[in-house]
């Protein structure tokens, strides 16, 4: 027999297949609109609704009030209120260097309730977590086949006490897990493998329905956005409250919407459009506010593509960069091997809720819509220093001199342009030569990039004509290859396009984050010398 669920506004309904099976119960979003006073809810962002949802589930009268449904119900798309919005997740993800001092909190608190005299298993977290070990591999041997077995081989010996003590939480706490080293990022094994889209909660012999939502760790967490999963990074107090089954609570937000048109022209990837849209978004000044796409451009966008863009959000400043869930969500979730059943439940519980689907032009109210055409992007890169400063690579030299002689105050590097083309010999038997804008850091990494199929075997693909062309990457340079997963590698070994990275330098150095977070290892000490030499400005490219 199921409880019976608190339901102050009468929205609870059933949800069944099409054979008549009974899924779940879950609180109905049509059914509050249909309430005298709520009709806005029907053309509210679906990212607000998502987190109405947990609201009203969430609503007892005493954490969360009746009056806090309404206000965000009520939500007023060109003036939103001042009131914080108590935001129930479904589930916490932690990276281990956050993640690792909450577990310390939750070993503490049992010793506290231990030295009481009380049972220390009461302290457990109320809603699943998981922490993938990620950002501690440091890329000490690349260039060889060994490089994968002895950084992770270092990474155990450097990380000994942390990782036992990891294991020992994973064994302490039920709701607690670990994905090991060695695995992916974070947000990639969030992608392919933690997301559930839609919570199926035993209740009795029954079951509660409801939208996946989390906070994580780290920044991009929002990567998850792309799979419709409203989610994004706080600090390790709020991860902790949420553990603890306790609200986030937040502002309410403005939500920008932004309309995407048209498709990509061949040769154009994600991370150009990504490049493209931080350099719109940030001029747009969308901090602390939602991003919500939407459109046939968007449409159009495959799944990697769309959580490339959301991956993204911190650096355009967002809290969010959120696509819908429609078709694309569901074929991708196919490719894992998720079951069928669970697909089913995700299209029959969105379409119930009237979330299924991308949103038109005009379909629902945003604070703000942006518009883009996807034809007009063009290959790019960003930097030298901001992700925002996005250079088109036709005007890559010509932005290098320029920042070259710049003020610092400017960004850039202060130098008079008579020392372009100074130039140091290494002291190897090669004698090679280094100058200003030398790249010596090669990195195939990020969870930005490395996740992405398109862009990875475009990256495959690049390094076989280059072979076939006779070209080579100098020995000064630093290469390595560190996937988002591994399911990257099987991709790239199947094409078998890991063999002309392979030829090419760039060999697997582990899964994890390296380079992006200065885990990129040491330069060789003759190159140090040689930079330090000739003062010079040289570059890495990610």
């Amino acid at each position: 027999m199921s409880t019976k669920l608190n339901d102050p506004f009468n929205v609870c309904t059933s949800l069944k297949d099409e054979r008549g099976k009974l899924l779940g119960e879950f609180y109905s979003l049509p059914k509050l609109a249909a309430h005298p006073s709520m009709e806005r809810v029907r053309r509210l962002p679906i990212s607000i609704r998502i987190v109405l949802e947990s609201v009203l589930r969430h609503c007892d009268g005493h954490r969360i009030t009746q009056e806090q449904v309404r206000e965000l119900a009520h939500w007023n798309a060109k003036k939103p209120s001042l009131s914080e919005v108590p935001f129930v997740v479904s589930r916490v993800i932690l990276q281990d260097f956050t993640g690792v001092p909450l577990l310390v909190d939750l070993a503490a608190m049992r010793d506290a309730v231990a030295e009481l005299g009380k049972n220390a298993g009461c302290i457990e977290p109320l809603v699943p977590v998981d922490l993938i070990v990620d950002h501690s591999v440091q890329v000490d041997h690349f260039g060889t086949s060994e490089a994968f077995a002895f950084n992770l081989q270092m990474e155990f010996k450097r990380n000994r006490e942390r990782y036992e003590f990891l294991k020992w939480g994973q064994e302490a706490f039920k709701t607690f897990s670990v994905v090991p080293p060695g695995v992916g990022i974070v947000h990639q094994v969030n992608l392919e493998h933690i997301a559930q889209i839609v919570f199926a909660k035993p209740n009795g012999d029954g079951a509660v329905l409801y939208p996946d939502t989390l906070v994580g760790t780290d920044s991009h967490t929002t990567m998850i956005n792309g799979l419709g999963v409203v989610g994004w990074g706080v600090g390790g107090i709020e991860a902790e409250a949420a553990m603890l089954g306790q609200p986030v609570y937040f502002q309410t937000p403005e939500v920008v919407g932004v309309h995407l048109k048209g498709k990509l022209k061949a040769g154009v990837t994600a991370t150009d459009l990504t490049l493209r849209l931080t350099e719109l978004l940030r001029a747009a000044h969308v901090v602390e506010k939602f991003v919500e796409f939407f459109g046939e451009g968007a449409a159009s966008l495959t799944l990697p593509d769309r959580a490339t863009i959301a991956n993204m959000a911190p650096e355009y400043g967002a809290t969010m960069g959120f696509f819908p869930v429609e078709h694309n969500t569901l074929d991708y979730l196919r490719a894992p091997g998720r079951s069928q059943d669970v697909i089913e439940r995700v299209e029959l519980y969105f379409k119930a809720q009237n979330l299924f689907g991308m949103p038109s032009a005009g379909d629902l109210d945003y604070t703000q819509v942006l518009e883009i055409d996807l034809n007009s992007v063009e290959p790019c890169v960003a930097g030298p220093k901001r992700p925002q400063d996005r250079v088109d690579l036709k005007d890559l030299k010509s932005s290098f001199e320029s920042l070259f002689q710049s003020p610092v105050t400017e960004g850039g590097y202060a130098k008079p342009l008579s020392e372009r083309d100074c130039a140091v010999k290494l002291k190897t038997p090669e004698a090679p030569e280094l100058k200003h804008g030398s790249v010596v850091i090669a990195a195939i990494t990020s969870c930005t990039n490395t996740s992405n199929p398109s862009v990875m075997l475009a990256a495959g693909l690049l390094a076989k004509k280059a072979l076939a062309r006779g070209l080579k990457v100098p020995s000064f340079v630093k290469t390595s290859l560190a996937p988002g997963s591994r399911v990257v590698s099987d991709y790239l070994n199947q094409t078998n396009l890991q063999k002309s990275l392979d030829d090419l330098g760039f060999r697997l150095v582990g899964y994890g984050c390296t380079t992006c977070i200065g885990n990129s290892g040491p330069l060789e000490p003759v190159l140090e010398d040689a930079i330090k030499e000739g003062d010079l400005v040289v570059a890495s490219v990610l």
